[in-house]
């Protein structure tokens, strides 16, 4: 396997500082590392793991294009990466979603409508602005449009160029406790960690992850992770899956260990 890391803008020939411990854990176990973004053409591998900052899927296509084999494909990335991609698969134990092609406020407000009433939580296919929970996240009620698109308009302002593919509403759910992030390897979940929000709170010792498997399995990616937390009537739930390349780890976990995972 080669690791393929960005490079610290101040000196790009050196890997970037968040992922340096998962590049340096990574020639510890005998695999390449190469960094990208030092003008440098990246080594011929026939296994290239990237971790690194997120991607568009534009941006991550054109990396393939220079020729680098990717574990993961640009279909794949895309797939793992936008929620349209992944939730499909993923309906029977994750939030109802509707979404919109674009971010006009028809569309939108056709979404809301096919939702139905009651709260639900915005986002785009990629990200949410949770942390702008009541002015650009939380909508209490889709059938008041005037307020939903408010907070539409507002989370459209604050993604900017970042925004991606269209208005995502997903219907709002109690949830307690912390989120735990899953990494899966081939369909197979070869890790279990806290979340990189919630870093010091480890996974609850009954989670069982086998009732995802087959669902995660069969979406035939290389690499992604899968976000579970509790809902309030004691199920566990799936809020998110991302492609695994550029979901942060919790520095709670060792680099070594997501290394580990990683290889094949």
């Amino acid at each position: 396997m080669l690791l393929l890391v960005p490079g610290d803008v101040v000196r790009p020939r050196r890997p970037d500082e968040h992922f340096a411990d998962e590049a340096r854990a990574a020639l510890a176990a005998g695999h390449e590392v190469a960094v990208l973004g030092d003008g440098a053409p990246v080594p011929a591998s026939d296994d290239v793991v990237y971790r690194g900052w997120m991607m568009s899927g534009a941006e991550y296509a054109a990396l393939a294009a220079r020729g680098v084999a990717l574990r993961t494909g640009p279909a794949d990335y895309r797939r793992a990466h936008e929620l349209p991609g992944w939730y499909a698969a993923v309906a029977s134990r994750t939030p109802r979603s509707v979404w919109t092609c674009g971010d006009d406020r028809a569309g939108f407000l056709a979404a809301c409508a096919s939702l139905g009433s009651g709260a639900a939580v915005l986002r785009d296919y990629t990200k949410s602005m949770k942390h702008y929970w009541d002015e650009a996240a939380f909508v209490p009620s889709v059938a008041d449009t005037t307020a939903a698109w408010r907070v539409a308009s507002r989370f459209r302002e604050l993604r900017d160029d970042d925004f991606t593919g269209g208005f995502v509403l997903r219907r709002f759910e109690e949830f307690t406790g912390a989120e735990v992030r899953t990494w899966w390897v081939d369909g197979v979940c070869r890790l279990v960690t806290a979340h990189p929000d919630t870093p010091s709170e480890p996974p609850p010792t009954d989670l069982d992850v086998a009732g995802f498997a087959p669902l995660i399995s069969g979406l035939r990616l290389p690499f992604v992770t899968a976000d579970l937390v509790r809902r309030a009537d004691g199920e566990w739930r799936l809020v998110e899956i991302g492609d695994g390349q550029v979901s942060d780890r919790p520095r709670s976990t060792p680099a070594a260990e997501l290394i580990a995972a990683l290889a094949r």
